[in-house]
């Protein structure tokens, strides 16, 4: 047993619990979230991807659109090279099946490190209320891939839009479970408005954020 555990165990053994009493209230408590109620909410139009698409853009993102994933490799080059970036990068694993060699991309499935300066990353879902992505961090999706490059590109398949917050966190609970040591949420650029309220973007993380919508994956 590690201090740790033996400093929970006496405070356990001080409120009385046992494993089967700790078991319980941890029941109870699930069961008190499952049976929660929603407060008011803003209505949503019925394009989700439209809205997102509008508040992503408000929030400083550039957005293109793709009919397939497999015609995101050359939405991403035609991205970099109107910008005059560079076309050697890091993405997530999960992404590599897709022909970037073919779009003329070197991109190499690793974690960011303070040279890169492209990061491409999918998203766990994206918020149609805010134009806010969320990235949920693991193995094959480390969060270094999009805050540590100076330009973010993310792929967001539209089926992987929902409405709020309160959506995104219910799917999180349903698709993951236990909850991973990072989630993020990346609304645009990074900025701070530190210095007389001015609002510079690329203070602490990418300058660019750039979303890849794809109508069908």
């Amino acid at each position: 047993m590690n201090t740790r555990d033996d400093i929970l165990g006496r405070v356990r053994a001080a409120l009385g619990r046992s494993e089967r009493s700790w078991e319980a209230a941890r029941a109870e408590v699930k069961a008190t979230f499952d049976a929660r109620t929603a407060g008011p909410r803003p209505l949503f139009d019925a394009d989700l991807a439209a809205r997102f698409r509008r508040e992503a853009e408000r929030m400083s993102s550039t957005i293109d659109e793709v009919a397939a994933l497999a015609d995101v490799p050359a939405a991403v080059a035609r991205y970099l090279d109107a910008r005059a970036l560079g076309r050697r990068g890091v993405m997530w694993p999960g992404l590599a099946e897709l022909d970037w060699a073919g779009a003329g991309l070197a991109m190499e499935t690793r974690a960011a490190g303070d040279a890169d300066l492209l990061g491409i990353t999918g998203c766990f879902c994206a918020i149609a209320e805010t134009g806010t992505l969320m990235t949920c961090s693991g193995p094959r999706t480390p969060a270094a891939t999009s805050l540590l490059p100076e330009t973010h590109v993310a792929v967001v398949p539209m089926s992987r839009i929902v409405p709020a917050m309160e959506e995104a966190w219910a799917l999180a609970r349903s698709e993951i479970g236990e909850l991973p040591r990072a989630v993020n949420f990346i609304s645009g650029p990074s900025r701070t408005g530190d210095i007389e309220m001015t609002i510079v973007l690329g203070a602490h993380g990418p300058y660019r954020v750039h979303l890849v919508l794809v109508r069908s994956e």
